[in-house]
């Protein structure tokens, strides 16, 4: 499916951002830079605009939602928005029960436990968000229309993650009710993995529909899986979360366009996938399979080991480790001008975090990074 015309892709407002340069395969001049949970409790102007409110009730007001996610762009001069919501709500719309508890994360009203509990959940319809998302698409039109020419990166929860949250009935450190339930019963197992599926993927294919240039999937919770477990049960259905998106494409003059021959006119581009993990160092490659463009990498491996376990073919981003942003501002300058250098290895680098921003980091801290990227990279 041919993207809208007025798109910031189709229209020719994003295509050439540096970040989707980057996303595409081609490096350019300067290095782009974001940062995960760039919107949100580092910074003073979003922790005073969330008083009294909660969070899903945030997530659903298109308004403040598209306020956050505008927020960081215009303090910390960053190459991307990423949109402000949540992984569940998508499961919220649908109609599971879940909330988001301060301090603690997403907790569900019922574990899902049994093939009898994988039933009862199923039976909602993941069609219904066609209809429920609206809000989400007016948030993303909203900050669409304010960002120009910097592009909103959509993003939603991994299907094992959002599996995991609903069979642990909140956060876990093991997940191993989770683990135990995709071998003790792989036939209930791969329905809820489909049914999360079809459920995340619908909201991020309409986060991009609304105007997000990128697309990234988040699996917080892979990282406790075997490269086993995940190729065989969970990997099949990340592939068919992000197919919700794989066939969205616009249309580029062939001089911009990777792949075009020498009489065309035009290229067509998917707008481009990336896939991120915590602790997934062991999946990478299995994580670019499921036909993501672009593989995001934690603080725990280094982007040139990265790069090499991924075959230096494929564009990466990351992968700044959280804990030294406060740390002294040299320590952070070397460890920031190191993943620099081993980025280069890889066709293309977006800097990021190896994970999110921790909500006491200092605000000035980050825009000082943004940068020092900037400079550093502008100048190799």
């Amino acid at each position: 499916m041919i993207l809208d015309a007025h798109h910031p892709l189709s229209s020719g407002l994003t295509a050439d951002s540096r970040l989707i340069q980057a996303y595409q395969g081609t490096r350019p001049a300067v290095t782009p830079v974001w940062f995960m949970r760039q919107a949100g409790r580092s910074l003073p102007e979003y922790r005073e605009l969330r008083v009294g409110t909660r969070m899903l009730d945030v997530c659903l007001d298109p308004e403040l939602a598209s306020e956050i996610s505008l927020q960081p762009v215009r303090r910390h001069n960053v190459d991307a928005g990423i949109f402000f919501s949540d992984i569940v709500v998508p499961l919220k719309l649908v109609g599971v029960d879940v909330s988001i508890v301060a301090g603690k994360g997403p907790v569900l009203g019922k574990a899902v436990r049994t093939s009898a509990d994988v039933d009862e959940l199923t039976a909602l319809d993941p069609a219904l968000l066609d209809d429920a998302l609206a809000p989400i698409s007016a948030a993303v039109a909203l900050a669409v229309a304010q960002l120009g020419s910097t592009p909103l990166i959509g993003f939603a929860g991994a299907p094992f993650t959002l599996a995991a949250y609903l069979v642990e009935g909140g956060p876990s450190k093991d997940h191993i009710h989770a683990r135990t339930l995709m071998h003790a019963e792989p036939e209930a197992w791969a329905k809820l993995m489909a049914w999360t599926a079809d459920v995340t993927g619908r909201f991020l294919r309409a986060q991009v529909l609304a105007g997000a240039s990128a697309a990234q999937l988040f699996d917080s919770w892979a990282g406790a899986l075997s490269l086993a477990d995940y190729a065989a049960s969970v990997a099949p259905a990340s592939a068919a979360a992000i197919a919700h998106v794989r066939d969205l494409t616009y249309t580029v003059p062939a001089s911009n366009g990777a792949g075009a021959t020498a009489d065309a006119e035009t290229v067509d581009r998917n707008v481009p996938i990336v896939h991120f993990g915590v602790g997934t160092g062991e999946l990478l490659k299995e994580m670019h399979n499921i036909g993501a463009d672009v593989v995001g990498v934690d603080y725990r491996v280094p982007l040139d080991e990265a790069n090499r376990r991924l075959g230096g073919a494929v564009p990466v981003q990351g992968n700044v480790d959280p804990a030294l942003l406060a740390a002294p501002w040299p320590v952070l300058e070397a460890h920031v001008r190191d993943v620099l250098e081993r980025g280069r290895s890889a066709p293309s680098h977006v800097l990021n975090l190896g994970h999110g921003v921790p909500p006491d980091t200092d605000p000035d801290v980050l825009t000082r990074l943004v940068g020092l990227v900037h400079d550093v990279s502008a100048g190799e």
